[in-house]
Order: C-alpha cells, then structure tokens, then sequence
C-alpha cells in the first residue's frame, strides 16, 4: 500500500525536514549538507530513502545530484495532502531561514567571482564562444521598442547597441564590478540606466519594459525558474524576452573555471518555466559554440 511505503520514508525526522525543505528549492547534495550541518554520507542516505520512495525526484548534471519534491503523481499529492502538519514545525522553519542563508552565501560566490574576473571576462568569454557573436544574434530577436532592458549585464557589451532599437534601456547586475566596467563603456549616455539587483529580485516595476534579454545567466543561479518569471512579470503585454544559454552538457570546466552551478538546460525546462510565466514561444536557435558546447536561443512572448 502507498500510504505504508511513505509512512515508513517520513518515519525519521530528518526526511521530514527534508521533504519540507525541497518542497519549494531544487537543492543539491552539498547545498543539503550545509542547510543540515550533517555528513554527506548520512544526508545521501536520507535523500535516497525519499528519492526511492516517490517523495523526491532527482537530477543528474555532470558531477551533481539536484532533488526536489515530486513534481507529479502520488508523491506529490501525497506531500500536499500532509504539509499543512510540518509546514509551522520550529525545526522545519529553522531549516527554511537556512536555506535562504545557503543560498545567499551562493549568489555571494558568484557576485564576488564576478568581481574578481570581471576586467577578463572578455578573454574568457572568448575560449569559450570564439569568434561568435551573441550578441549580434540577440539582436537580431529585437523589436523596435521603447524600454529594453539587459538582465544580467555584465560589463554592458549589449547596452550601447540596444539603444539602436530601445529609446532607453536598463541593464541590471548583482555585481558592483561588472556595473562600473559598463558605466565606463557607456559614458554619460543619457538612455541608459544601471541598477544593481538580484534576477530574482529586480529593481524594475510590473510592466516597464518591452523587451528583455537574460544572456548567459540563468546557468549561475540557484532559482532560473523564478527569474524567468521575475522577467516576465516586468515585461509590457506583448513584450518579448530572450533568453540565451548551454544546452544541457557534462563539462565540469564551466564550473571549476566559470563559476557556473548549472551545466546548461534543456529546451524542454525552458519551455516549462516559459509556460508557468504566461510566455508564449516563438521559435528557439541552436548555436555550436567552443568546449563541445550549444547555445540555445529561446524566444518567447508575453501573452
């Protein structure tokens, strides 16, 4: 019987916990193991007894196991049916400040990785892409329009020449570096506006934009779905967003040597997050690129 199966998997406080800390957080083993302050060993060992029962579900990405909640079928409907009696436990709140604390101290890395690389990133873009231009592609995908805005900026390379279809445009970053090595690259062009905030989080009210590009970012955070919704949330009626990444690889490079924390995605993960942001798709373009890597080109509308 299904309900003896579960019972026996949450018959250990620690899989409580952890069921109640994967409900709204893709999280992975190590990311557990900071939130929980216990051995690797043991907390794969909880993971597993969960994963096997239905409750979890995993992802394999190159070196790494992601786990969350099931997303369908008896696992999920079950996990539903008993959260309201975990939801307000002191141990289980306890573990959701720590997760926002793990995963804070994740955007940090990336933020200070940034900063510290953001006068070669360039170079590094460069034995990664060649002698192709994202850029120039991501243009191609823009409509004439009144407010772009750039997420994710970096040093500003797409800015300046977003203008030539925006009449003003923004760029936003979480790191300090990257935004003055773009004010330095802009000058005092009056149509652009810097701002520095998280992709999660963006300093940008409900509508104010036509258009917007997410280049090369979603693969460094701990929540892509969420900003991709954050983006569509500031995007006009009709606006469009486009977003450019790998294709989901197996190159652990992109991480000791870039920072990533995802290798890439599948067209199919981007449609669903498009999908639950109200954004139609339009058409995706694949692009190969250096290090036996594809870049994806999705375009997508708001509805």
């Amino acid at each position: 019987m299904e309900i003896i199966k579960f019972s026996k998997a949450l018959s250990d406080e620690i899989r409580v916990r952890l069921l109640a800390m994967l409900r709204d957080n893709e999280l992975n083993v190590g990311e557990v193991v900071q939130v929980l302050g216990m051995s690797q060993p043991r907390v794969s060992r909880h993971l597993k007894i969960l994963h096997e029962s239905g409750l979890l579900e995993s992802r394999r990405e190159g070196l790494w196991n992601f786990y969350r909640l099931a997303q369908s079928g008896v696992g999920l409907r079950f996990s539903d049916s008993i959260s309201w009696l975990i939801e307000n436990e002191d141990e289980v709140l306890a573990d959701k400040r720590r997760v926002v604390e793990v995963l804070a101290e994740r955007n940090l890395e990336t933020r200070r990785f940034f900063d510290e690389i953001a006068e070669d990133w360039e170079r590094l873009q460069r034995e990664v892409f060649g002698d192709f231009n994202l850029n120039s592609e991501v243009l191609s995908f823009m409509n004439d329009c009144s407010v772009g805005v750039d997420l994710g900026c970096g040093n500003g390379s797409l800015l300046g020449d977003m203008l030539s279809k925006c009449k003003s445009v923004i760029g936003v970053d979480s790191s300090r570096k990257m935004l003055e090595l773009a004010s330095n690259r802009i000058g005092e062009n009056s149509g652009v506006s810097l701002r520095i905030g998280e992709l999660t989080h963006l300093p940008l009210r409900d509508w104010e934009a036509d258009f917007a590009v997410i280049s090369m970012v979603l693969h460094h955070l701990p929540n892509p779905d969420k900003a991709v919704a954050e983006a569509a949330r500031a995007l006009s009626s009709g606006g469009r967003l486009v977003v450019a990444d790998f294709v989901m690889h197996s190159n652990e490079k992109m991480r000791t040597e870039f920072g990533d924390r995802r290798l890439g995605f599948t067209e199919e993960e981007l449609r669903g997050w498009m999908d639950e942001a109200d954004l139609g798709s339009i058409k995706t373009h694949r692009f190969p690129v250096k290090e036996g890597l594809t870049v994806l080109v999705y375009v997508s509308e708001k509805k």
